[in-house]
């Protein structure tokens, strides 16, 4: 007889799964789309929604046979070696310096739509935050997982409460006629964008030992996530095309045209409140990967001492160290926020193809269908970054003549 541990049903990991996803981009990224590619950015939401489909069942399906609280590390290592796996699980730790200051640069477009600051004093607030974050995490206080729950629950029922509006008074709105014609390359641009908006999705599989029944549970959840954020985020593209276009926030513009104002207070809190909440764990979680790294000697012995909370001090300045440098360097070298994410994405790109090549080795023949989709995913993506794919490239190189170095160091 079977004794389930685990705590989270499928419902639950359903509402985990969107949550995660839904994180800092859902007001900001169906905007920077719609810029790059216009109609076009419709055309990239809802293919990107039903493509990354087979890659969230080809996770599911390896989390829900080989439940580990490593995910695509353990997949890659379990299929190709330790090498490779370790390659991987590092490569989730050196996405963190870009991929958090991009989120703090979202969370401060809502700060700006409350109160207009620019130049060297946004910076000062932004490396503010970043204080901020050492101060919160000193004692281990995180935001909980209830609240970040709840700002999901308030985000969608936004965006919902935009839809009925939409559809309440359509006289006032832009006919999608009136937008030029999509294009390909633009279209894919796009999708290498919103791609940011999925990261997440192999989130889940480091949970899967916390599900009650994750052989018969962990699919339904992230399919039902995933699709719900995707709904989210065609939504958002869609009011922002309805809507005339102005300065700021399109999804603050969005809600002043329909209900009159009260769209910097409503969308601007809202994003305030998940940005940070998103960074927070990104610092908290990064910093335990780092002193999990160190204590397993993959990285110096430097970045294991705790403080008498517990909490892994030295890695989490350090990891919030590197953050406050790519915003510093981001800043003076007028890097654009689609750089930060599009490199982000070129990470995890890699980290998604190599975990659908383990997939080959370690699931039944069935599934090599799904599997070919989801690798022609990846391929797709890959594709649509361009050049922004040689950083990640790059870094996974670096990373792997390192780990390899020290394995013959040690034999």
């Amino acid at each position: 007889m079977t004794v389930e541990t685990g705590t989270i049903g499928r419902w639950q990991g359903a509402g985990l799964m969107a949550t995660t996803l839904l994180g800092t981009g859902v007001f900001i990224l169906p905007q920077i789309t719609v810029e790059k590619a216009g109609i076009g950015a419709l055309f990239a939401w809802i293919a990107l929604t039903l493509a990354i489909i087979p890659v969230t069942l080809v996770f599911a399906r390896l989390a829900s046979v080989l439940p580990h609280a490593a995910g695509p590390a353990y997949f890659v290592e379990k299929a190709f070696g330790r090498v490779l796996g370790r390659t991987v699980g590092l490569l989730f730790l050196f996405v963190v310096p870009f991929g958090a200051p991009a989120a703090i640069l979202m969370t401060f477009q809502f700060v700006n739509a409350l109160m207009p600051v620019h130049g060297w004093a946004k910076v000062s607030m932004e490396l503010g935050v970043i204080a901020m974050l050492w101060l919160l995490n000193l004692r281990g206080i995180q935001v909980s997982a209830k609240l970040q729950f709840g700002l999901t629950l308030a985000i969608v029922s936004v965006v919902v409460i935009l839809m009925g509006g939409a559809a309440i008074e359509p006289a006032g709105l832009i006919p999608l006629s009136e937008h030029a014609p999509a294009q390909l390359p633009l279209v894919l641009t796009a999708a290498g964008i919103a791609f940011w908006s999925f990261l997440g999705v192999e989130a889940m599989t480091h949970l899967a030992n916390d599900f009650k029944n994750p052989e018969k549970d962990m699919i339904p959840a992230m399919m039902m996530g995933t699709v719900l954020v995707g709904i989210i985020y065609v939504s958002c593209a869609l009011l922002i095309l309805w809507t005339p276009t102005v300065d700021g926030v399109a999804m603050i513009s969005a809600f002043d045209h329909l209900f009159g104002g009260y769209g910097a207070e409503v969308i601007g809190i809202l994003g305030i409140s998940s940005g940070l909440a998103t960074v927070n764990i990104y610092a908290a979680s990064a910093s335990r990967l780092l002193w999990s790294f160190s204590q397993n000697g993959l990285l110096p012995r430097y970045f294991e001492k705790r403080n008498q909370h517990n909490v892994p001090l030295r890695a989490l300045t350090a990891i919030l160290a590197a953050m406050a440098v790519i915003i510093v360097l981001t800043f003076i070298g007028g890097q654009q926020l689609e750089h930060l994410i599009a490199w982000t994405n070129g990470v995890f790109v890699i980290i998604y193809s190599m975990s659908m090549l383990a997939a080959v080795k370690l699931l039944p023949q069935q599934n090599k269908l799904l599997i070919s989709a989801a690798i022609g995913f990846c391929i797709a993506m890959a594709i649509a970054l361009g050049s922004n794919m040689l950083y990640s490239g790059c870094l996974m190189l670096f990373i792997l003549l390192v780990v390899k170095w020290q394995s013959r160091a040690k034999a």
